[in-house]
């Protein structure tokens, strides 16, 4: 609650960042950001999450405390405000070069980083795969055992700072090339398939029954999902309009791995 307080204060008077109190308070929260001891955004366990807009301000007050810097990592040169983590071996986290991961960012033990990039604020659970040039922005939640494929791009969010950030829950697959953004959730085991984009207002439509149901921003859980359009009226005329397609479930009665591959086979989901 101390440390809420001061971040509080200094959020609404910008003056008190020159005080020493405000600075300590201010890199204890990234630096408990970095060793997964904060969130800024945590799990109810009701099935629903909480934003922690304070953290999330923090975060954001500490850019201006930061000077530009000039860092090298052999022939590369780099000039910015931000560490880099450091440290993975203790950590238990495989890197793989060039992927980076900027300090006040969670990994937890068993995370793989294939060339990639996780940016200050994420945490990111134990043994996900961060595959090629994916990207976890600001702020991002993802679960236990997720698989970012190759060129997915999760969104980060500091501003507004009551906005969720993007929420990937435990044992998701997300397909390559696949973009989730303004803090659109995916539930837990749902498979995205290649090319997938969901934002805060993406039409997912469950089209594995009689009648459609539709979803805003939201993934359910074990759904399997494949890029679709629905036709829209415009005042130049009718054009298809990108949305989101439940068409089925992953089967409970398998195991993840196997449920993964089966989902794969019997909806013919490219990944």
């Amino acid at each position: 609650m101390e440390l809420e307080n001061i971040i509080l204060r200094a959020w609404d008077d910008r003056s008190l960042l020159e005080l020493d109190e405000t600075k300590q308070a201010i890199d204890s929260v990234i630096e408990m950001l970095d060793k997964g001891k904060l969130r800024c955004a945590e799990p109810l366990g009701d099935g629903n999450w909480r934003v922690n807009e304070w953290v999330k301000k923090a975060v954001i007050l500490y850019f201006p405390l930061r000077k530009m810097e000039t860092t090298h990592a052999g022939i590369l040169e780099f000039h910015d405000k931000m560490a880099l983590k450091t440290d993975y071996e203790s950590l238990g986290v495989r890197v793989v070069p060039p992927a980076a991961a900027r300090y006040g960012a969670y990994l937890a033990p068993g995370v793989i980083m294939m060339p990639s990039y996780v940016n200050i604020g994420a945490y990111v659970d134990s043994n996900t795969m961060v595959d090629t040039w994916a990207t976890v922005g600001s702020c991002a939640q993802i679960g236990k055992h997720v698989h970012l494929s190759g060129g997915v791009g999760i969104g980060g969010v500091l501003e507004p700072v009551q906005a969720a950030p993007v929420i990937v829950e435990d044992g998701a697959f997300i397909g390559s090339r696949c973009i989730i953004v303004e803090g659109a959730r995916i539930g837990s085991e749902a498979v995205l398939g290649a090319n997938t984009v969901i934002t805060g207002s993406t039409k997912i439509i469950d089209v594995s029954g009689n009648t459609p149901i539709e979803y805003k921003g939201y993934v359910p859980p074990r759904s399997v999902v494949i890029p679709g359009s629905y036709k829209k009226q415009f005042p130049a005329g009718e054009y298809s309009v990108p949305c989101a397609l439940i068409i089925g479930q992953r089967k409970e009665s398998t195991d993840k791995k196997t449920s993964l591959n089966d989902a794969l086979r019997e909806f013919d989901v490219a990944v």
